[in-house]
């Protein structure tokens, strides 16, 4: 699991996640690997920090 740095950053990655950007809503959104269900979105319009991003 990846680790906090309380420096704006994280020390390795998020497991078992993934995320895509919505581009009708120009946010990313948070996706479980195992099951495909959406779990999150992000309204700000900026990345998760440390999940892998999808194509």
């Amino acid at each position: 699991m990846a680790g906090n740095t309380g420096k704006g950053f994280r020390r390795g990655a998020v497991r078992g996640r993934s995320q895509s950007l919505n581009t009708l809503t120009n946010t990313y959104t948070k996706r479980d690997s195992e099951t495909g269900r959406f779990m999150d979105g992000k309204s700000d319009g900026k990345p998760f920090k440390g999940v892998r991003k999808e194509k």
